[in-house]
């Protein structure tokens, strides 16, 4: 018997949502890549940022006003200050493959925690298992490996931000007229704020710096767009938790960026831990 257009548009929904968020998680890797590899990290991200902004800015005149969503709008533009500064100080800290795990490791347990035990979204048990597999096998990545206090502060509290901002946007992209509406005003407005911001407590030297790392800046840019873009549609169509954690199979191309672009050290347990993600994202997969 065939299926109904309705039951037809669910499975595809289903299928889709996962499928961006997996597709964000690796792109959103190249970006950090990016991101680590900047001589100026701070100014590094300013240029990515304001590069997104100045690329969404046309868009403006081409989609709804997001009304029903500009709290949520004003509420993420702040946590991703706060974000990326905590960010930033994470990688001027530690090595890409110690941050990296431990802040994408933890996001998707306090977004699970928050949204499900919190507001009291719905969820599986496969979701809820898969999406602790996947932040524990994250955080085994970083086993064995020396991080100083001061890297393990900003990568908790980046983590904290992560899970703050992811709940906020799947809100506001839910509430607003259209995704693509929150996401084109919510990359030119956070991209002004996080730029003003990073511009005021450098006293303008990221203004000074960015001419030499304008070009990386800018691809960044642009892969931000894609990567967060993915993520929000996804969130349009499906539940936060099992859909964040997805995500974090992003670790998989931070894993091999860490090992083959930016030649740092990857033991045998960090690619082992490997196996626990995909494991994870199959458990959410089939649930």
């Amino acid at each position: 018997m065939a299926s109904s257009p309705v039951e037809a548009g669910r499975v595809s929904a289903e299928l889709l949502a996962p499928a961006m968020m997996i597709a964000s998680g690796s792109i959103h890797a190249v970006v950090n890549a990016i991101l680590k590899s900047g001589r100026d990290k701070m100014t590094a991200r300013s240029v990515i940022d304001g590069s997104s902004a100045i690329l969404l800015l046309p868009a403006l005149f081409f989609v709804p006003l997001p009304h029903g969503a500009w709290h949520w709008l004003g509420a993420s533009a702040l946590i991703h200050c706060i974000y990326l500064y905590a960010l930033v100080r994470a990688f001027e800290a530690s090595d890409m493959s110690a941050a990296y795990p431990i802040l994408r490791g933890v996001a998707p347990l306090i977004t699970a925690a928050v949204t499900v035990g919190v507001l009291g979204e719905s969820a599986s048990i496969g979701d809820l298992l898969g999406t602790a597999l996947i932040g524990f096998a994250v955080l085994m990545m970083v086993a064995g490996k020396h991080i100083q206090a001061a890297g393990l502060g900003w990568s908790l509290a980046t983590a904290a931000m992560i899970a703050a901002y992811t709940i906020v946007d799947a809100a506001g992209v839910r509430a607003a007229p259209t995704p693509t509406s929150y996401i084109v005003w919510l990359f030119v407005i956070a991209g002004i704020a996080v730029v003003s911001f990073f511009a005021v407590i450098s006293r303008g030297a990221i203004l000074q710096t960015a001419r030499g790392q304008w070009r990386a800046g800018v691809i960044a840019g642009a892969l931000s767009i894609v990567t967060y873009g993915l993520a929000m549609h996804a969130y349009a169509l499906g539940p936060t938790a099992p859909l964040a954690a997805l995500r974090e199979t992003g670790m998989i191309t931070a894993l091999l960026i860490s090992l083959f672009v930016l030649k740092e050290r990857v033991g045998w347990l960090r690619a082992a831990s490997v196996l626990g993600v995909m494991a994870g994202a199959t458990l959410i997969l089939t649930r």
